[in-house]
């Protein structure tokens, strides 16, 4: 069972932002050998959010959505990310629900952007996202642009 958070980075503890920086690190910087500065000054500014699923007493899931100060630019969602220990259990298919449900009730219509790794391109389909650009060199990694514009009420 997944207990699910969803909190202006206001609202983030101490320990809870230290587990959502240490599981960024495993899987971005270490098990994909891409060093890059993940704490890049977004974690805690604006209308962001973060999005964490504990299990355990553990954090197995993470995402990250920025506001701009832009009310033209598209709220972006970002550091999506699964546990090693948590892979094959759909918990990703769990987390992007969570996190366009936080979209939509924070920022109903604003359309939403991700850089996706190229290869997840059809994962991020099926909830609607469209590549807007090529594929691009991100840290040695392909990704690509993806968007998913703003429903009309």
């Amino acid at each position: 069972m997944i207990h699910w958070q969803d909190l202006h980075h206001s609202e983030l503890s101490a320990s809870a932002l230290y587990a959502a920086l240490k599981l960024r690190c495993e899987v971005f910087v270490v098990e994909q050998t891409c060093p890059y500065l993940d704490v890049d000054g977004d974690d805690l500014v604006g209308e962001n959010r973060h999005l964490l699923g504990w299990r355990d007493n553990a954090l197995v899931a993470y995402a990250r959505i920025l506001k701009s100060e832009d009310d033209f630019d598209p709220v972006v969602i970002g550091r999506v990310v699964i546990s090693g220990k948590a892979r094959g259990e759909k918990l990703g298919h769990q987390l992007m629900e969570q996190t366009l449900s936080s979209c939509k009730k924070h920022w109903p219509d604003k359309a939403l952007y991700l850089g996706a790794q190229a290869h997840l391109q059809p994962f991020y389909a099926h909830f609607g996202f469209l590549p807007v650009t090529d594929v691009y060199d991100e840290d040695g990694i392909p990704h690509i642009g993806m968007a998913k514009e703003a429903k009309q009420a």
